[in-house]
């Protein structure tokens, strides 16, 4: 049978709302806050280990997940709560009525299994996890075989990353590691990068990613630091047409994504 919690100062909502709130209480407790019916269910899907999790009766209808979360090799402590106790743990009040505690999964680089030609997107000291998020959905839209996160400058399970990320986050295998190490290790792995810089002198479509391929893409703020600009074997760039040379990370690794997409004829060749 559930737990009942039925008060606002009882230790577990004081837990959830200081995991959301804390970067550092997730990495010391390593658990992460995983909000709304979507994304709890994309994360059992990907097979993440549950130490608790809440719900709301009034709000919360999927008896077939709860079931599958109750019946896995090591169960969360399941909690029922009341509206009022369920409003002030969640962000959104239209999540589904369910809140999880997830352990994080940490991947490296020799976690990862590639095919012969693997596309990644590289994202640099991405700071922002609204950004983070909206670059995981396009990754997860395009089937890409990995982002790597170099020296990032948010935690990449903080809950405005999962939420924006649409649970993508456990859709999509995601590396974190410095420049140095990401520059090494697609070398190693004879994958091809393509930095996106202003000053390149071709743009993005004259390249060819008909090969293992990664593109990296740079902050909004500073673009690409000058390690990758001095490393990366090509530079390319998008054309800017406008009165302002700025676009959103997220719609330009859309952009240089999708054309990597259509010259690999969109799925065949994967």
């Amino acid at each position: 049978m559930p737990k009942q919690i039925t008060s606002l100062q009882n230790p577990l909502v004081k837990n959830v709302l200081l995991l959301s709130e804390k970067a550092r209480e997730r990495r010391q407790q390593d658990l992460v806050v995983v909000e709304g019916l979507r994304e709890v269910r994309l994360a059992v899907s990907a097979g993440f280990t549950f130490r608790n999790l809440v719900y709301c009766p009034e709000f919360f209808q999927d008896h077939e997940l709860l079931k599958q979360i109750m019946d896995m090799n090591a169960p969360p402590e399941i909690s029922e709560v009341t509206v009022d106790v369920f409003n002030r743990m969640a962000y959104r009040k239209d999540a589904g009525g369910v809140i999880s505690l997830a352990v994080p999964k940490r991947l490296l680089f020799r976690d990862l299994s590639l095919g012969a030609m693997p596309l990644l997107l590289v994202m640099e000291t991405v700071e922002k996890p609204g950004n983070l998020g909206a670059v995981l959905r396009t990754a997860d839209a395009a089937h890409v075989d990995a982002v790597v996160i170099c020296d990032p400058q948010t935690d990449i399970y903080n809950p405005n990353a999962i939420r924006s990320s649409l649970g993508c986050i456990f859709t999509v295998p995601v590396v974190t590691g410095t420049t140095m190490e990401t520059i090494a290790w697609l070398r190693d792995q004879g994958i091809r990068s393509f930095g996106t810089a202003l000053t390149a002198d071709r743009f993005y479509h004259q390249s060819d990613y008909r090969q293992a391929s990664a593109i990296i893409m740079g902050s909004e703020a500073n673009g690409l630091s000058q390690k990758w600009l001095d490393e990366a074997d090509e530079l390319v760039k998008i054309p800017m047409l406008g009165k302002v040379d700025s676009m959103n990370v997220s719609a330009s690794a859309a952009i240089m994504v999708y054309e990597a997409l259509r010259q690999r004829g969109f799925g065949e060749a994967f």
